[in-house]
């Protein structure tokens, strides 16, 4: 009996192998993995279930969905890169329609004008937030744009070295070094002050050099302060004649001062705070911004939207330009090899900060900010308990440290948990030079019930754990 095909898969029939593999000049397809070492390989079958109905797909993903619980479900306190804020509705409501939900790229200008006209918009807002000149229409995430604010630093310099705080969100970092090496660009680290958390100004004056392309500081930074030295980071780099690269959380923007206001060359973020929920940690979106300098935007990554006039009369037209991506004509001479992009998500951000308006955005980082320095005064008068870590003003996000207190960071998350609460990330293996210490987010969704909870929950924790210990 022949063996039976899936009727979805044609090359699975034995026929269409042979003559596939005659074609390509192959007699196995184990020849098209000759160059991956034979340790890595599977020695026995993969143990993948018999094929089931469509119903019963459905409730086994029903029955796995439902063991999960949305940050509507029970207080989190979680951030450390992608945050829980409000998305109103009006956002969800525009993003959802077919125009733009169904959208992909507009390369035909012609029949795309809104999707051109709102990421037009998106670029415009953006770089009003940052105070820069020039906004791209967006990157995959944060850690992407700082990939690409690295390598297209290294290219206008020609100077192969980018200098980062040591505290920088790990997987940015990670990132940052995957995007670097290949470009033979050096990532080096500058240390911070222990008791601050700012960066470390004589380490920096020591590692800068003439091999220095840029130097690149967080603020907020990843664990919450903000960098209170902006200024003057700024002015070491530049003396040097390196780029200055900047990373925000555009929340913040309406209450601090925006990076092109203290020298920034370049300025990358997150947007996912801007009208996009969480959904399971993505996808993302990656804000990049510069100054107005030629040879810095013909070296952005990504693409610009323009706005011009028609030939005949004069009518107001968007339209794609230095779209410096490989597959469009730059191909090996591209700047990067970025494709499909965050563009809906790009949307949401425009809705967003229209609806808010710069009133709106003010009144938002104030809400965040008082609400997270209320949950860190409650949570610094629990006996055994720091918070915050640093002594530096915090925007959204504070360390807690529960060394004090006997306590591991694991338990006090375990039994948060118990009590219904998520709690923060634990920071302790990143940066074991702050022991026992978790990451913890505030925002506007925030009650001061929900923050009275989790320090009234703390303080019984602490309470229990000394218990223990006696």
């Amino acid at each position: 009996m022949a063996k039976r095909c899936h009727p979805y898969i044609p090359n699975s029939q034995l026929q269409t192998k042979k003559e596939m593999m005659l074609e390509i000049g192959i007699k196995s397809i184990d020849e098209l993995y000759a160059d991956i070492p034979e340790k890595y390989f599977l020695k026995k079958p993969l143990d993948v279930p018999k094929g089931s109905t469509e119903l019963e797909v459905k409730r086994h993903i029903e029955a796995l969905l439902s063991k999960n619980k949305a940050c509507a479900d029970m207080p989190i306190f979680l951030g450390a890169g992608c945050w829980p804020h409000y998305v109103p509705a009006v956002v969800r409501e525009i993003v959802q329609r077919s125009e733009f939900l169904t959208s992909y790229t507009p390369y035909q200008a012609e029949v795309s004008q809104g999707m051109l006209q709102a990421l037009f918009e998106y670029q415009s807002m953006i770089c009003e937030l940052t105070a820069m000149d020039v906004a791209n229409c967006s990157m995959y995430d944060w850690a992407s744009a700082l990939g690409e604010a690295a390598r297209m630093a290294s290219r206008i310099t020609r100077r192969a070295e980018i200098l980062v705080p040591k505290i920088t969100h790990p997987e940015r970092r990670a990132t940052l070094q995957v995007y670097a090496e290949p470009a033979g660009v050096n990532v080096k680290e500058v240390e911070y002050d222990r008791e601050t958390g700012q960066l470390n100004l004589n380490d920096l004056e020591n590692k800068i050099s003439k091999e220095t392309a840029a130097v690149y500081v967080e603020n907020p930074s990843y664990l919450g302060f903000i960098e209170a030295q902006v200024d003057e980071i700024s002015r070491i780099a530049h003396a040097h004649g390196a780029l200055f690269v900047v990373g925000v959380d555009p929340t913040s923007l309406g209450v601090l001062k925006p990076p092109g206001e203290y020298g920034a060359d370049i300025v990358v973020g997150e947007g996912q705070p801007l009208g996009n929920p969480m959904n399971y940690g993505g996808p993302l979106l990656g804000i990049f911004a510069c100054r107005d300098d030629p040879n810095m935007i013909r070296q952005m990554p990504g693409r610009i939207i323009g706005l011009t006039t028609t030939v005949d009369g004069g009518r107001q037209g968007f339209c794609m330009a230095l779209q410096t991506r490989e597959q469009h004509i730059r191909r090996e001479k591209a700047t990067s090899n970025i494709c499909s992009n965050e563009a809906l998500c790009a949307v949401a951000a425009a809705v967003y900060l229209a609806l808010l308006g710069p009133e709106g955005l003010r009144e938002l980082g104030e809400t965040i900010m008082y609400k997270a320095n209320y949950a860190m005064r409650l949570l610094s008068k629990i006996d055994g308990l720091k918070a915050p870590v640093f002594k530096a003003p915090h925007f959204k996000e504070f360390t807690v440290n529960f060394e004090d207190a006997g306590l591991r960071v694991s338990e006090v998350h375990d039994a948060l948990l118990q009590r219904g609460i998520h709690g923060g990330k634990d920071v302790s293996k990143e940066f074991p030079e702050l022991g026992e210490t978790a990451l913890y987010c505030v925002t506007e969704i925030h009650a001061e019930s929900e923050i009275r909870l989790l320090a009234e929950a703390l303080a019984e924790v602490v309470s229990a754990g000394r218990r223990r210990h006696v």
